[in-house]
């Protein structure tokens, strides 16, 4: 049986769950040189990325907050351009993109389970 929609939305959660305990309190002074942390970092964002494709537009729509679009491309921009990838970008992305996708997926989650 293919993944479901709930399926989709709990990979990513568990996802950035493990990048926030990967990274924990870290600063970007820190994280920036480690390259381990950024590399793992980087595949559990690809794995969020990925799994945003497959939701469906109608949920996209209505969390319109979210840069769906964006996630896709910078999942693509991980695969194929892996070489280009900023330590900036990506700490900004677990800093200020990450917590709002947190907040959508968990909420969907929840509605999904009643």
């Amino acid at each position: 049986m293919p993944p479901t929609v709930e399926d989709r939305l709990r990979d990513i959660l568990e996802a950035i769950t493990e990048i926030e305990e990967v990274v924990g309190g870290a600063s970007f002074a820190q994280f920036a040189p480690d390259r381990r942390v950024r590399l793992l970092t980087e595949r559990l964002l690809e794995i969020v990325c990925e799994a945003s494709r497959t939701i469906p537009e109608k949920i996209k729509q209505e969390e319109a907050d979210i840069d769906w679009r964006k996630m896709i491309d910078f999942g693509n921009l991980l695969r194929h351009a892996y070489h280009t990838t900023k330590a900036e970008v990506v700490w900004d992305i677990i800093k200020n993109h990450l917590p709002p996708l947190r907040s959508v997926v968990e909420r969907r989650i929840r509605a999904s389970s009643k």
